[in-house]
């Protein structure tokens, strides 16, 4: 005991403390061991469950333990002097203990050790037990997961195969088709004896619409089934989403009408769900085991759920697809149509303008007419077309232009009394076209009433009335279209508009003629007239010349002499006038005629011209004027009727004389081209004004207070000029400005083999 003492206190700190420290131990017991593995304190509680007891202080550990409990605890032991902390359990007598040997430092030595020590069985107990539960725990969950896994594996199978028979029904826009895709596919997969779909229809119970059953069970596709009961009980709870779910008939709450009809199907068991689109029971998906009664899992009844959902949207493309196609169908038919309508209308205006050119080409009423009737018969494809013009005063309509084309009896230039027929006529008087079907025909009438004809009247009218109709005739089944009806009138107004001008034309012709006849009798006029006073002028004239011989002899005074000198020239000078006159009528008249052919001759106009001009040298001189020549000397010969010639340049030469003040010039200039002769009159001081310049060629026509010399005329010279000048080919043009008046003649080289168009 002394000496455990005195070991304890060499130990650091002192006994109590350590004491202190083991006795913190509330359960299980510790010990203090030196270096020298020999117990100093030991505590606890549980001492004699570890095998321990307050003996052991001052023992080693070989000598207060087995052999056994040494071997098992001298390696902790000694760790715990080397410094480490050790934890380790050891099982003895079905016990278990948990040992925890820690070191004692002093200092930074390692002075001493202390273990601790606790009956751990129960909780070991515990712990295996609780292991157990927890193996057992993890085994289930394992089998729950497989079993979840398999659920979801057969689960994604079923969605795979649904989503497969959803997309076969979607491929096709065809209702029946896409139904029978359905069936099908509904029937292979569940294996069923039979699927159909049953379609609603308004009092009609309803139809099945498709069907696919295995071999030998009833088909019951395309029949109709008018259940009353059914359709009064389970109509409405379909509507409202009712799934019929039924193992076996025989054992089901089922009506015995409901059983007999299912039996008649040779139905055992039974899986309905309704087809609802919108808020319209369109039908039901079923499901027939006709073998055996059968179970239907909740998959097999989700899946008809979403099967029916799929079909409610492919019914309802699909029924917006056939309404499409209706629609499309429906406007190919209206473009069509109307593309018909737009070919008959082009077909019309090509054939209106046919007509109304051939029409407007001719002035002939009975070509007008009949160019009609058959451009008209042939374009819309009738029995026949006629044209009659009426006599309005004996109330009478007479056939006179027909076209058939078929086997009917002609009508050709048959007359009708109005009156016979008041009911069309009336309305064709009027301006209005008919169309009817003769029921009784008027006695003239020679096409029959047999042939029942579809006919369409049209007037023929203008602004002046009404000319006549046109007639056309189909088969009595047959109409006249509107466009056909507007076709007739315009052709019917063109033809109208043609007889007015060809009788207008006619009329204008026959007052041709009689202005002809009166113009005739004019130039016949003229021309005995002009012969008539010709004789008397020439009398007149000798006797004057013989007047003045005997007045010469007989007449000795100066003053008698000069003054019946200057009566006989008056009468001269008169006489002269009234010839020439005369003269210029009958060259104008015979000019008019254009009979006579010219007579031509080739000349030098450079010698031919000075030797014409000679008489006006003297006359320019008298009146103080100057005449001018400007003739190339080179000129070609030229071909033309000299006393043409000779008549224009003299008119020309005389007119620039009389109209020419004193101390201006006149001007004659001839100049050539290639294929033309030029001669040019040219007189200054004079200038004509633009407004009658224009009439200078008109017959008698004088320009007013113009004439210097007061010469007078008879207003034909320039007339006379420019009719020559026309037989010759040419042409003359009067220009008048800045105080010079010009005559501009125009001739073409001729041949002498020339001869001008009658």
């Amino acid at each position: 005991m002394v000496n455990a003492q005195t070991r304890a206190n060499g130990l650091p700190n002192g006994e109590s403390l350590y004491q202190m420290l083991l006795h913190s131990v509330l359960d299980g017991g510790a010990a203090l061991f030196d270096r020298d593995l020999r117990c100093v304190l030991v505590e606890g509680q549980e001492l004699i469950e570890l095998g321990l007891s307050k003996a052991m202080v001052g023992q080693t550990i070989w000598e207060a333990l087995s052999a056994e409990v040494c071997r098992l605890v001298e390696p902790a032991y000694r760790a715990a002097l080397a410094g480490e902390i050790v934890e380790c359990e050891f099982t003895q007598s079905d016990r278990v203990y948990l040992i925890r040997t820690v070191p004692v430092r002093n200092e930074g030595n390692i002075v001493a050790g202390v273990f601790y020590g606790k009956n751990i069985t129960s909780l070991k107990t515990k712990e295996q037990e609780a292991n157990q539960r927890y193996q057992e725990l993890q085994k289930l969950l394992r089998e729950e997961r497989k079993q979840a896994e398999e659920n979801l594996k057969q689960q994604a199978e079923w969605e795979r195969i649904v989503s497969l028979i959803a997309q076969h029904i979607h491929q096709s826009l065809n209702l029946q088709e896409i139904l029978n895709t359905a069936v099908v596919e509904i029937q292979a997969f569940l294996q069923s004896d039979r699927v159909i779909i049953y379609h609603f229809m308004p009092n009609l119970g309803g139809i099945v619409l498709a069907e696919a059953s295995e071999p030998g069970w009833i088909k019951i596709s395309g029949q109709i089934i008018n259940d009353e009961y059914f359709t009064e009980h389970y109509a409405q709870l379909y509507q409202q989403g009712r799934i019929q779910v039924v193992a076996d008939i025989y054992n089901a709450d089922l009506t015995p009408c409901h059983v007999e009809l299912l039996a008649q199907f040779q139905v055992r068991a039974n899986l309905a769900v309704p087809i609802i689109q919108g808020e319209r029971l369109w039908g039901l998906l079923v499901v027939h085991q006709c073998s055996q009664s059968r179970q239907w899992l909740p998959q097999e009844i989700r899946l008809l759920q979403h099967l029916a959902t799929q079909l409610v949207i492919a019914i309802h493309q699909s029924e917006l697809y056939e309404r499409v196609q209706r629609l499309n169908l429906e406007l190919e038919n209206q473009v069509q149509e109307r593309t018909a309508q737009l070919q008959q209308v082009l077909a019309f205006e090509s054939l209106l303008k046919r007509i109304t050119d051939k029409v407007r080409d001719s002035l002939d009423e009975n070509q007008i007419l009949q160019t009609a009737v058959k451009e008209l018969a042939i374009g819309l494809g009738v029995i026949c077309c006629d044209t009659a013009l009426y006599d309005l005063e004996k109330g009478t309509s007479t056939i006179c232009h027909e076209y058939i084309r078929t086997k009917i009896t002609p009508s050709l230039g048959q007359t009708f009394a109005m009156a016979n027929l008041s009911e069309v006529y009336d309305q064709l008087l009027q301006g209005q076209h008919v169309q009817f079907s003769l029921l009784s025909t008027p006695d003239e009438w020679t096409r029959g009433v047999e042939n029942h004809f579809a006919i369409f009247s049209c007037p023929l009218m203008d602004d002046h009335g009404v000319l006549g109709d046109m007639w056309l005739f189909k088969p009595s089944q047959d109409i006249f279209t509107a466009a056909e009806g507007r076709l007739v009138e315009q052709v019917a107004n063109q033809c109208a508009i043609a007889l007015r001008q060809s009788r207008l034309y006619q009329a204008a012709q026959s007052q041709v003629k009689e202005l002809e006849r009166l113009n005739q009798l004019k130039d016949d006029f003229l021309s005995t007239v002009s012969h008539e006073l010709r004789t008397p002028m020439s009398n007149i004239k000798m006797a004057s010349q013989m007047l003045e011989i005997l007045l010469k002899q007989s007449l000795a005074s100066s003053d008698g002499q000069e003054r019946m000198g200057r009566y006989l020239t008056i009468l001269q000078d008169e006489c002269q006038r009234e010839t020439q006159l005369i003269n210029d009528l009958l060259e104008l008249s015979r000019l008019d005629a254009n009979v006579e052919p010219l007579r031509l001759s080739t000349i030098a106009l450079q010698v031919w011209i000075p030797h014409l001009a000679e008489p006006f040298e003297e006359r320019t001189r008298t009146q103080q004027q100057q005449l001018r020549l400007e003739i190339p000397a080179n000129l070609p010969e030229f071909t033309t009727d000299l006393s043409y010639l000779e008549r224009i340049l003299t008119e020309l030469l005389q007119n620039a004389c009389k109209y020419t003040p004193s101390g201006e010039t006149i001007t004659l200039n001839v100049c050539t081209t290639s294929d033309q002769l030029m001669i040019t009159v040219t007189n200054s001081g004079i200038e004509i004004p633009e407004n009658e310049l224009v009439r200078v060629f008109d017959r008698f026509y004088r320009i007013p207070n113009n004439d210097p010399w007061k010469h007078g005329g008879t207003g034909l010279g320039l007339a006379l000029v420019k009719k020559l000048v026309s037989q010759l080919s040419g042409d003359i043009q009067a220009e008048s400005t800045l105080g010079r008046t010009s005559f501009r003649i125009t001739l073409p080289w001729l041949e002498s083999r020339f001869t001008p168009s009658m």
